[in-house]
């Protein structure tokens, strides 16, 4: 059952095949409301706002995997150096002194002073340790050893760490060059050589990070909004002018131009519009048409009928022959219209095959030169091809349908001894057919609606040539069905030519056309 459309079945309801049948019925073209869905300016700016988070989340893992190594690279590096330079100077000390005296164990304590989270070990080449400044701080925890020597080891406890990475060592040279003693430094509270300077560095750039993140995720958000904004503004417009062609304002257009796809949307919609807006007004036209032509000679019929009935007109072979000849007119409008229907719904596949074009036009020229000569005009035929031959893949039953359109335009409006003359030409890849009279002509107002169904210009029609209006229309859309175009130069008194532009090797385009 269709959306839309309900039936109530009660007691009094008739059954047809066993199935109830309501005499009751409604219906109604309100659509369903649309699912709660995001706006498109909203699902956006969230793409936006995910962009940024996904760049924050990528930027804190690179620090994590490659910063965070290289900064404790950095750091490890920085207290070698020190190491390495208070080494040198216990070395020197201890070359001059040749022993370890007070004086050379206290240079180790001038590392301490660099840094308080710096610790300073100093052993000797036995691995007696020589200084320690943690006895200090071991001394005030145990409450021992006050007013004692803290160089003393014997009473002291270290506190460096046990773990070969969390501290750093370096040598200490006699004159000879010989180890005598090392120099140990680590960092207090740090298995990883940081200072508390290093460790607060590494989090203030954590802490940068994070709100640099969040600025980036709030701009992210508002870039978002304002692109989304640009986008929807003329998707609404073109959403808004759709809506007012529906409802059947054939005038409403978006007034959107550019170079960008938005800009060539707004664009094709509106030359969409325009087309739909033509389409319409010539459906409407057509339809006035359409009844014009069946009206006539139909009225003609019935005026004749009519009056051999009242005994007014006698009923002789005469006035049947003038019913029989409406009635063939209106055969042949009938028949012309089902065949032009047929070629633009394409209902039938287009069959080709190599045709002289020169051949079939010249036969067809020869066949209508006693029509031509019968009403008193010249028809002539011209070869304007280098070889004389000219191929082409068409369906010669529709080509030479055409050309014989043309023929018969030109002779209806061509007045006695005028020239028709019939060319044929080839330009690069495509066989040219003109068919130049020196008719009436065309205004140049009317030579767009030339190809529309059922026209004819004011001066065809005061001739009354009894065309039935299709021609031109058959014409072009047979041109058309063989990937070819048409065209029409006239002037008003001096005459008209219509040329039919058809490529020589049409499955040859097909083939190209279908690698596009």
């Amino acid at each position: 059952m269709p959306a839309g459309f309900s039936t109530d079945t009660d007691s009094d309801a008739a059954e047809i095949g066993g199935f109830p049948v309501s005499a009751r019925g409604s219906y109604n073209t309100i659509k369903p409301a649309p699912k709660s869905t995001w706006r498109y300016s909203t699902r956006l700016t969230l793409s936006f706002a995910m962009a940024a988070v996904m760049t924050a989340a990528i930027l804190v893992m690179m620090l994590s995997f490659v910063w965070d190594d290289q900064f404790q690279t950095y750091t490890r590096e920085n207290m070698q150096r020190i190491a390495e330079s208070t080494a040198d100077a216990v070395s020197r000390r201890y070359v001059e002194a040749e022993a370890w005296t007070p004086e050379v164990i206290s240079a180790a304590s001038a590392a301490s002073s660099i840094s308080d989270d710096i610790g300073v070990q100093l052993i000797d080449a036995s691995g007696k340790i020589l200084y320690d400044d943690t006895w200090a701080i071991t001394n005030r925890i145990t409450g021992l050893g006050r007013g004692e020597d803290h160089h003393q080891p014997n009473s002291e406890v270290s506190l460096m760490p046990t773990s070969s990475d969390a501290i750093v060592s370096a040598d200490v040279l006699d004159a000879n060059g010989e180890v005598v003693g090392a120099v140990r430094l680590w960092a207090f509270g740090s298995e990883t050589l940081l200072t508390k300077s290093d460790a607060a560095f590494r989090a203030n750039s954590y802490r940068a990070i994070l709100w640099a993140a969040v600025v980036a995720i709030a701009l992210a958000c508002l870039i978002g909004w304002i692109v989304s904004r640009a986008l929807t503004k003329p998707l609404k417009r073109i959403t808004s002018t759709a809506a007012q062609i529906r409802n059947g304002d054939l005038t409403a257009r978006t007034g959107l131009s550019g170079d960008d796809e938005i800009g060539r949307l707004g664009e094709t919609f509106d030359e969409m519009a325009t087309s739909l807006e033509r389409d319409i007004k010539l459906e409407h036209r057509l339809t006035s048409d359409v009844a014009h032509e069946l009206r006539t000679p139909l009225m003609a019929m019935q005026a004749t009928v009519e009056a051999m009935q009242d005994g007014v007109l006698p009923a002789d072979d005469e006035h049947f022959e003038t019913v029989a000849t409406e009635v063939r007119r209106l055969s042949k409008l009938v028949d012309a219209m089902l065949h032009l229907s047929r070629i633009e719904n394409g209902t039938n596949e287009l069959e080709t095959e190599r045709t002289d074009l020169i051949y079939m036009v010249s036969s067809l020229v020869s066949t209508q030169h006693q029509l031509f000569h019968a009403k008193g005009l010249h028809l002539r035929f011209s070869d304007e091809t280098r070889d004389g031959e000219l191929y082409a893949d068409v369906n010669p039953d529709m080509i030479s349908e055409a050309v014989v359109n043309l023929l018969s335009n030109a002779m209806r409006y061509t007045k006695e001894d005028g020239w028709v003359v019939v060319t044929v030409s080839s330009e690069r890849q495509e066989a040219l057919i003109s068919v130049k009279d020196t008719g009436i002509g065309i205004a140049s107002e009317d030579i767009p609606r030339t190809f529309s169904r059922f026209w004819r210009s004011d001066a065809s029609r005061e001739l009354e040539s009894g065309g039935l209006g299709v021609g031109l229309s058959l014409t072009k859309e047979i041109i058309e069905r063989h990937n070819g175009t048409i065209a029409v130069e006239s002037e008003l008194g001096k005459g008209t030519t219509f040329t039919l532009r058809i490529p020589l090797n049409r499955r040859r385009r097909q083939s190209r056309e279908r690698e596009k």
